[in-house]
């Protein structure tokens, strides 16, 4: 399915006045992604004739600009920006050279107070104080009348009476940004004593009743006629950063309902999303156009699902946009975090090929190149980012898993120390910081480090896994537990997750909870179906390298541990049975021909376990099989010889003993 032609023209048009939009609001992150998404169509230069671009083209510039510019129907709107024009150049000037307060003192004369605390933005009611209140109010009446009696009319002083929308966003944006450095600075150092979520930006709360009292005289939430949606997208962007993240979604569903091509309200909409079950109740509330599909494929590529709806969407929007390199680096990335790294790899590189100056996601990359591991192509990754671009944290992220992969992980550190100086809430460093400090044995650093990458994006389960890792290299095994299960709980896919929860189960001694988990990591992590036909046991056909041999072996020794010896011999054997491949007339899935894994040293152990097993009920061939196989192995030979020595001993005791008895009865 494509789009018709004028479909399409329809659409560039929508992503032309898009960007010039974002651009005129400094949103250069969201004006950057809707121009390549623009020029990601389907190249028309062999469907129109170089002779149609002659005269008819002199006068076709003055009215693309006037097709192309955004418009509002709102004509006190347009009046106030022709008036003000001259003002907004200079203030985006500012804005645009990184002097902010010198942009919002343009339009913001009076400087907004530091010290006010922040406003009750805990239900609409209070954010939006009646106006038509009556003699006597009542109690929540009463609360919001000392609320707009008190700072928002002290703020309402900083903001002109007559300002367009345009301008008062890049003001109060332009303050934003200030107080965002601010922070920074106060911050100082990565992990220092004063970096932390314990630092706020000043000059939100300002801001916040700046826009309380704003959006209060023109009707609240509910009137959506007086707004264009960028100051509903800066509401509801600073809410989020104040922790009223139920009031943020209701703005920011407005803000893209209002201004569906703001692809930055999209993240942030995005951000407060933290399960599939969210995101399908929030389907109703949003436009259902080709930027709600974007949105719903981010979302589902946050929470890390690899469904077929995904794939199907991918799809869908390549057949639009089939030069689109976002959609090319979702791809990728989708199937990475499938763990298909050859098909993830093949389109990474094409990406790299087709963009070589475009760094965003390449840090997916490197961790990719990372795992595999491929040290040539990581090392040529690194100077091309490089080259494009050091001051990147995509490019320290890049370099600092280049050196990590060389076991230099002091310089690691300093590498991801550097991304996150350049954007402290680039998530990917918090978490591979993370990962280095356990490789150094600085516990302390990495559960700090998996902390703040938590903080920044709760999604992500690496960097609970992390936690629940740090927790438990400090033996805090209840702790380590539950940061597992919130692991477990985002990446249910992952056999690692559950492993990891049943082996924390296990060090708090809850043996039953220990076995179950590690039973859905045998069938998560699997190469057979979760349950065969006409048997509803999952672990009925586990042999020839179905399943995890040292899962199995854990769930052996945690029967042993619970004194269910016959559980943990029945485990052992399905252990010892990973090493050969099923026959068709065994299995019963026609799976004949299928190779084990082979000997390995988890499954010495546990024929070494068995021999032993076997020793001590007195079933002495089986044990001399099996002690005999432990030493064509090379694994465990003396022991399995001191066994051999043994059971020869035992049986020729018992021989003499049977023969002693034939020569008595004979003597009587």
């Amino acid at each position: 399915m494509a789009l018709s032609g004028e479909q399409q023209r329809e659409l560039e048009e929508q992503l032309q006045q898009a960007v010039i939009a974002c651009n005129e609001r400094c949103l250069y992150f969201a004006a950057k992604w809707s121009a390549e998404l623009l020029n990601s169509f389907a190249s028309q230069e062999d469907t129109v004739p170089d002779d149609d671009a002659s005269d008819t083209d002199v006068d076709e510039p003055e009215d693309k600009a006037s097709t192309a510019r955004p418009r509002h129907s709102d004509s006190k709107e347009t009046r106030l920006e022709a008036k003000e024009l001259p003002r907004y150049l200079m203030a985006k000037s500012f804005f645009d050279c990184r002097e902010y307060d010198r942009c919002a003192s343009v339009f913001l004369s009076t400087p907004i107070p530091h010290s006010t605390p922040a406003p009750d933005l805990t239900s609409p009611s209070k954010l939006f104080p009646s106006t038509a209140s009556p003699a006597r109010p009542g109690p929540s009446q009463r609360t919001s009348a000392r609320f707009s009696s008190g700072a928002p009319k002290a703020f309402a002083r900083t903001v002109p009476k007559k300002i367009s929308q345009r301008s008062l966003f890049l003001a109060l944006y332009a303050r934003y940004l200030s107080g965002e450095k601010r922070k920074n600075e106060d911050s100082e150092t990565i992990l220092g004593p004063n970096d932390g979520a314990g630092i706020p930006n000043k000059e939100a709360p300002g801001i916040l009743a700046i826009l309380e009292e704003y959006f209060n005289a023109r009707g609240g939430m509910e009137n959506l006629g007086n707004s264009q949606g960028w100051l509903d997208f800066l509401y509801g962007m600073i809410l989020i950063r104040n922790k009223s993240e139920s009031l943020a979604k209701q703005w920011l569903l407005r803000a893209v309902n209002l201004q569906p091509y703001n692809w930055s309200a999209w993240q942030e909409l995005a951000s407060l999303i933290s399960s599939d079950e969210e995101l399908r109740q929030l389907s109703d509330h949003i436009p259902r156009n080709i930027i709600g599909l974007f949105f719903h494929l981010h979302c589902s590529l946050e929470l890390f699902q690899q469904t077929p709806e995904v794939y199907n969407s991918i799809t869908q929007l390549q057949q639009f946009f089939p030069r689109s390199a976002w959609l090319q680096q979702a791809k990728a990335v989708l199937h990475y975090h499938a763990r298909d790294h050859d098909t993830a790899l093949a389109l990474f590189q094409d990406l790299v090929k087709d963009h070589p100056h475009r760094l965003e996601g390449l840090e997916v990359y490197s961790n990719l190149l990372y795992i595999l591991p491929s040290r040539p192509k990581l090392a040529n990754l690194a100077s091309l980012t490089s080259n494009t671009d050091r001051f990147r944290p995509e490019t320290n992220c890049i370099l600092g898993n280049y050196y990590s992969l060389i076991s230099s992980h002091e310089k690691a550190v300093l590498h991801f120390r550097r991304a996150l100086t350049l954007d402290r809430n680039f998530q990917a460093a918090w978490t591979l910081m993370g990962h280095e400090y356990i490789e150094l044995k600085n516990t302390q650093a990495a559960i700090e480090s998996y902390r703040r990458a938590v903080d920044t994006n709760r999604k992500d389960y690496r960097a609970w896994y992390g936690l629940g890792q740090g927790y438990e290299m400090l033996e805090c095994y209840s702790y380590s537990l539950f940061y597992y299960q919130r692991a477990a709980a985002l990446c249910p896919g992952d056999p690692k997750m559950w492993a990891a929860v049943a082996n924390a189960y296990a060090r708090c001694n809850k043996l039953a909870n220990a076995i179950q988990a590690y039973k859905r990591a045998l069938i998560v992590g699997s190469q057979m179906e979760p349950s065969g036909p006409g048997n509803t046991d999952p672990l009925a056909y586990a042999v020839g390298g179905a399943l995890d041999p040292q899962i199995l072996y854990d769930i052996a020794l945690l029967h042993e541990r619970d004194g269910n010896w016959e559980e943990a011999a029945a485990y052992m054997e399905l252990t010892l049975a990973q090493e050969e491949g099923p026959a068709a007339e065994d299995n019963g899935l026609g799976g004949g021909g299928e190779e084990g894994l082979g000997v390995t040293q988890t499954t010495s152990r546990a024929r070494l376990w068995l021999a032993r097993w076997c020793y001590s009920c007195g079933e002495w061939n089986r044990c001399m099989e099996l002690a005999g196989e432990l030493c064509q192995d090379g694994v465990e030979v003396e022991e399995a010889k001191g066994l051999v020595r043994d059971v020869r001993a035992r049986i020729a005791v018992e021989e003499g003993e049977v023969e002693g008895e034939g020569d008595t009865e004979e003597m009587e």
